[in-house]
This record gives structure tokens, C-alpha cells and sequence, in this order.
């Protein structure tokens, strides 16, 4: 492959995006010249929340993916993480680890940002890839997915935005009841490979005033893999086998009049591992992975805290727009595994020559407002402003809970972003030109530290360094025919790197914060051209996308294999596709398919040309499916998932990947009376494999106590009713 000059490309595809979206006026005025536009083929009108604008989903320049309820309930059969249902259904999602951290697990080769209703769930400052375990599925209506860095949520979309909608009551007057229960085994049907789940929820709508209520617990045993293997537990970044989840959920709704609603919400989440078993080392060139034996683990077990709450003010018709204001508070607590780590050492520790245990957590407490109006009734006919402004504040700090210390410093990240953006539809809705701007604001405040032991304790001054970025986005859509639909686009993202990794990893006497460059924000560049169709039973949507970031961020590790931050220019470019079509049986058949390449300046000689690592980069992946219903009663579902081979360029450590195929199967039968059951089978072929992350990222790669396998064939029955 050539080598390609970081700042020519950048131009090059910023201009081709400029030029396509300054054409549209004059494309769809030709276009309207010959067309015959019949409104009847007008689809209904979806609008979603993690757009902040009142545009139609059809109309925007972005791919955009929404899945509903009945698609949730269809994975849900095969696993009930919400991480595991969007790699499922999102090819360029990268594969799940099958693990409580997210590590190595990328949307479009960048990290995504996790929304509940709008509420951000990520931790950028000390990413501890805890976010994908905040919330049960029990609750959620729908996932809103955004590919592709944008600033529409404020800080942290550099890879896209996944929006968790919770569930509303639908019937007015009437109480409604949703409860399920399950089970799932190992293909063995080993004692302590039995999980089990539960949850109830309530729903009613009494005219002014709705109501949701819901409880799920779900306790999970140890897991097997295809050779009757137990898999190994992963003691320190935590793990979702022997485990239990809690998830209490409330929300409550006052429709003051026809135009005003008032809403409260809480979510209550924890996942606690139950610390029953311990690792047991495997050996990658005798192909034997990690196992675990009974025994108590040392110290806590790795538990996930996260408490969101929410309060939402809605106007509609205020001087012909609309308003809404949210404000939010969510406490977050996440608890690692410990060790007799090198880094963990005290300083008397260490002379005496003892070991030293020790474990970490991170906390991170954000408080934050948006506010955003929406006017669509203007004098010039199609034009939609909508402008607002958030405020987040957040602080993060790392503590040592064995002995009381601090690895990463508090941190303090205070930020305010006016936004600005503009949606011109014209000929019947058919074409759309969208610009917007946002301006984030931001301070740092970190105080005088000492870094611990491992780092030398080394005094590093304190200060509050200041950041001020304008990010804008252009884009257009045309329907040149009836259901097809052209568009291109190009976004920036913004986001802080891992703060927490550089400051408690500073060595050097004398430096202070203001001299720490590499807390400099990440911004990302977006830019993406594509096109969708629709006809018949026929859908299909094609994308290819581009994403630059001149100071950007990649994960190396270090010697003793923790995670720092490495800042450089990176490159990421892939393309996705998906079809779908429905017969009349009816039978609907599916693919997706996604292709990610990243590549960095490792060697700092102003050309991108080295492989950015599987930390980051998923594999080529296709996602295959079927679904038929032959009675109203009856539903069955095949899935195939198939990941192929990678390789990087990676001198040090062999990271190449050997793909692998998964096959699942369900089918579900409705009861009049009872309800409805599903069975299911994960890797109903039973596959031997190893795990994405465990071939391919660096450290994991060489390493027996991150050589683990996938899980084997595992039987899943589910109840489900609603009264």
C-alpha cells in the first residue's frame, strides 16, 4: 500500500463533501424538472431523540440505525447484554469480549458514546470501558445509533452515539404487566454453568399522569466453551460470568396541558462478581486457554455501580417551537479485580521486598443540563433552526482501595457548548441541506499530586488548562427516485483522551499540567458518503466513511501490561453494507457486512503507515440472517456471524487473527393464555475458539492469563407475557 500524506487526503475528501452538498439546490432543482413526486409514498415520519432536531430519520445525511423493541426481544433469546445485541446487529460494532469490561470493543474503530435517554454514560477522562453495563434491556423500547463522530451529544461521540430510549406506557387507562424469566445452560448442562434471569415490569398511562416501574435480576454461573472447558474468569478488569445484576428502574410523567409535560426518571444498576472462582493461566503455543478453578477470589470482587437520574421540561408551541430542558446527575463506581502487581508497590513494601495487594476503582460523578429549541414554523417553508446550549460537569478520580491511595488524581472537567443547526427541506421533503456549528468550552482543573510509587512519586504541579474548539457539520440528502436516497456528510467529534492514564503515569520531576500536552483534546473529523434504498420488501443501505484525527489517541501497553495513552495522528476508513428483504410468508432474509482499516504515525515522520492494533480495529465481519413466522404463532430465526482473518503489521508480538463463524438458532411459540417461550442456542455448531481480543490485541496476545476462549454451545428458554 502506498503511503498517503496525512493533510492531502483530509482536504481532498473535505472538498469532495462540500462540493456534494453545495450541488444538492441545483441537483434537485434539475431533478424536479422531470420528476413525478407522489405523496402517497410517503413513509411515516420517525423523529429520534439523539438527533436533538425535529427532522424525519429518513431525511438526514448520516447513517442511522434504529432497533426496535421486536428486534431487542429477537437477540435477546441468544444473550441479554445490550453490548452483545448491537455487535450483533451493528457490523462495524466491533465483536463482544463476552467480558464486563468493553475494552477493545469500537464503534467504526473509534469509542462510541453510551446515552440512557439522552444521559451520557461514558467515562472519558478514565476510560475504564465500564460503559456498555449501566443499564438492564428489560426497560429499553429502542436503540438509536448514530455512526460516525459527531458533537450533537457534547463530548465523547468520536465513534458515533447509542441511545437507550426507555419503555412508555401505550394504553391509556389500563394497567400493563410485562414479566419474563429465564434459563440457560451449557451444552453439558454442567451444574455451575446455569444462569438464570427474571424481570417485571409495569406500565400505566392515567391521562395526565404515566407511570414505569420495573425490577430485573439476572444471576450468571460460570461459562464453557466448546470443549467443556470452563472459561477463564477474568479476575481484574472484571467479568460478566459468576455474577449478579440488580437493575431498578422508575420513571413518571405529568402532561400539564396538551402542550407541557414534566418527567422524572431514576435507574439504579449494579453488577457485582461474586468472586467464586480464580484464573488459571493457559499456554497459547501448547493452544490450551485460560481456565478457572473454585476458590474465593482476594479482595472485592470487580463490581459495576451506576446510578442515572434524570428530569426532562418539554414546551411545545412556544413562539411556534419547541423547548426542551433536561437536567441529569449519575454517580458511577466501577471496582477491579486486584493483584500483587509491580505497580501496586508501596515504598516500604518494596525495600523490604514484599508484595504489595491492591486493587483500583474508578468513580466518576457528572452533573449536566441541556437545553434545546426546535422552530420549524419559519417564513422561508422547510427551514428548521434548532439551537441550545449544555453544560456538563464532571468529576473522576482512580483510588487504590486496599491501601487508601490515589493512582489517578481528582479531576475536575467543567464545559459549555452553544450549538447552532440548520435543516433546509425542499421539494416535498425529498431533499434536505443541513449545516450546524458548536462551540465547546472547556476547563481542566487537577490540583498538586504526587504519583505513586511504581512512577517514582513524582510531585507534579496542578492548574486548569483551557480548551476552545468550533465544530461544524455539513451534509445533504436527495430521494432522487422514490426509495432512493443519496447522502453525504462530514462531522467533527470532540473528546478528552484518557487523562487519567497520562497524569498517573508522569515520571519527570518539575512538569506541571500546563506542560502535559497530551491532555490536549481529541477532535475527529467525519466524513461519509452513502445511499439507501427501499422498495417492495426491499431495504438496503451502503456507506463508506472516513474519520481523521491530526492529535489523535491509541492504546499501547507498557511493561507491565497496563494500558497508556500514546497520542498521534490517526487514519481510519472503512465501508458498510446492509440488505434486507421480506417475502410474503412471511420470510425476511439479511446481511451486513463492514470493513475497518486504521493506520497511525507511530514514528512520528508525518506519514500515517502503521496498522493501528486490535484495540481499536475490529475484524471484516458479515452478519447473515433469516427469520420466518409461518403461523401467528410461530417464529424461528437463524444468525450467522462470521469474522475473518486480520493481519497486522506489528513487529513485536503476534497479533494476527484467525477468523471464525458463529452459528445461532431460536424458535418461539405464543400461547393465547400464558405467554410466549423462546428457545434458543448460541453457537448451536458448538465452535472452539478464541476470542477477538485475546488473538489480536497486543498484550492480551502474548500473555496465558488473557488467552481466553469463546463460549461454546449454550441452550437459552425464555418466558415472556404481558398482561
Amino acid at each position: 500500500m502506498s503511503k498517503i500524506k496525512y493533510t492531502n487526503k483530509k482536504l481532498s475528501l473535505f472538498s469532495t463533501t462540500f462540493l456534494i452538498s453545495a450541488l444538492w439546490p441545483f441537483a434537485t432543482t434539475a431533478y424536479a424538472e422531470t420528476a413525478n413526486i407522489d405523496d402517497s409514498n410517503i413513509d411515516e415520519i420517525i423523529v429520534i431523540q439523539a438527533t436533538r432536531r425535529n427532522i424525519p430519520v429518513e431525511s438526514l445525511p448520516n447513517t442511522i440505525r434504529l432497533i426496535e423493541k421486536e428486534a431487542i426481544e429477537e437477540q435477546f433469546v441468544f444473550s441479554t447484554s445490550l453490548v452483545d445485541i448491537i455487535s450483533q446487529t451493528v457490523a462495524s460494532f466491533s465483536p463482544s469480549r463476552q467480558k464486563l469490561s468493553g475494552a477493545g470493543e469500537s464503534f467504526r474503530g473509534r469509542s462510541p458514546l453510551y446515552l440512557i435517554d439522552g444521559v451520557p454514560q461514558s467515562n472519558p477522562l478514565r476510560n475504564g470501558s465500564r460503559d456498555g453495563f449501566t443499564l438492564d434491556a428489560a426497560v429499553v423500547e429502542r436503540i438509536e445509533i448514530l455512526f460516525g463522530a459527531n458533537a450533537i451529544q457534547g463530548v465523547g461521540a468520536t465513534g458515533g452515539v447509542i441511545n437507550y430510549v426507555t419503555l412508555a406506557p401505550t394504553d391509556e387507562d389500563d394497567w400493563q404487566f410485562r414479566t419474563e424469566a429465564q434459563i440457560n445452560v451449557t451444552d453439558s448442562i454442567d451444574g455451575d454453568g446455569t444462569g438464570y434471569r427474571g424481570s417485571a415490569t409495569i406500565l400505566r398511562d392515567f391521562g395526565a399522569i404515566d407511570l414505569v416501574a420495573s425490577v430485573a435480576l439476572e444471576s450468571r454461573n460460570a461459562y464453557y466453551d466448546a470443549k467443556g472447558r470452563r472459561i477463564g474468569i477474568d479476575n481484574v478488569q472484571g467479568d460478566i460470568q459468576d455474577s449478579f445484576s440488580v437493575n431498578y428502574f422508575l420513571k413518571a410523567g405529568w402532561d400539564i396541558d396538551e402542550d407541557t409535560r414534566f418527567q422524572l426518571s431514576a435507574n439504579i444498576f449494579e453488577l457485582k462478581g461474586d468472586g467464586d472462582y480464580i484464573q488459571v493461566a493457559g499456554d497459547r503455543d501448547a493452544g490450551i486457554p485460560t481456565s478457572s478453578i473454585r476458590a474465593d477470589q482476594e479482595g472485592f470482587a470487580p463490581v459495576n455501580t451506576a446510578n442515572t437520574f434524570s428530569a426532562i421540561f418539554t414546551k411545545n408551541n412556544l413562539f411556534g417551537g419547541d423547548l426542551t430542558i433536561q437536567g441529569f446527575y449519575r454517580k458511577f463506581e466501577a471496582i477491579y479485580g486486584g493483584g500483587r502487581f509491580g505497580g501496586f508497590f508501596n515504598t516500604g513494601a518494596e525495600a523490604a521486598g514484599e508484595e504489595t495487594f491492591d486493587q483500583s476503582a474508578n468513580n466518576s460523578n457528572k452533573t449536566g443540563a441541556k437545553l434545546t429549541y426546535s422552530h420549524g414554523n419559519l417564513p422561508i417553508d422547510g427551514l428548521t433552526v434548532t439551537g441550545g446550549v449544555d453544560w456538563l460537569h464532571d468529576k473522576t478520580f482512580q483510588a487504590l482501595v486496599q491501601t487508601g491511595r490515589l493512582w489517578v488524581p481528582e479531576v475536575e472537567f467543567d464545559s459549555i457548548a452553544p450549538f447552532l443547526q440548520f435543516d433546509q427541506q425542499f421539494l416535498d421533503d425529498r431533499a434536505l441541506i443541513s449545516f450546524g456549528l458548536r462551540h465547546e468550552s472547556a476547563t481542566l482543573k487537577i490540583d498538586d499530586y504526587q504519583t505513586i510509587f511504581f512512577y517514582g512519586a513524582t510531585e507534579v504541579g496542578g492548574g486548569e488548562p483551557n480548551f476552545s474548539e468550533t465544530l461544524f457539520n455539513i451534509g445533504g440528502s436527495f430521494e432522487i427516485l422514490d426509495g432512493v436516497k443519496l447522502y453525504s456528510s462530514y462531522a467533527q467529534g470532540f473528546t478528552m483522551p484518557d487523562v487519567g492514564r497520562v497524569l498517573r503515569a508522569v515520571t519527570t520531576p518539575g512538569l506541571d499540567i500546563a506542560s502535559l500536552l497530551n491532555i490536549e483534546p481529541i477532535i475527529a473529523d467525519n466524513i461519509e458518503i452513502g445511499f439507501s434504498f427501499e422498495k417492495g420488501g426491499f431495504t438496503s443501505n451502503a456507506a463508506y466513511f472516513w474519520s481523521e484525527s491530526e492529535f489523535g489517541q491509541r492504546l499501547a501497553s507498557n511493561s507491565q501490561n497496563i494500558f497508556e495513552v500514546v497520542r498521534e495522528p490517526t487514519e481510519i476508513n472503512g465501508f458498510e453494507i446492509s440488505a434486507e428483504y421480506t417475502f410474503e410468508a412471511p420470510v425476511t432474509i439479511g446481511a451486513t457486512y463492514a470493513n475497518i482499516e486504521g493506520k497511525s504515525d507511530q514514528d512520528a515522520d508525518g506519514v500515517i503507515d502503521e496498522d493501528i492494533g486490535a484495540i481499536s480495529i475490529s475484524p471484516d465481519r458479515l452478519n447473515l440472517y433469516i427469520t420466518a413466522q409461518p403461523t401467528d404463532a410461530i417464529s424461528i430465526r437463524a444468525q450467522l456471524t462470521t469474522l475473518f482473518d486480520r493481519t497486522f503489521n506489528d513487529t513485536t508480538t503476534d497479533t494476527d487473527f484467525d477468523g471464525y463463524s458463529l452459528l445461532d438458532l431460536s424458535i418461539g411459540y405464543q400461547f393465547e393464555d400464558i405467554g410466549r417461550f423462546n428457545l434458543g442456542v448460541q453457537n448451536a455448531l458448538n465452535k472452539d475458539y478464541i476470542t477477538y481480543f485475546s488473538q489480536s490485541v497486543d498484550y492480551a496476545a502474548s500473555r496465558g492469563d488473557r488467552f481466553f476462549s469463546g463460549r461454546g454451545r449454550t441452550i437459552i428458554l425464555r418466558w415472556s407475557a404481558e398482561f
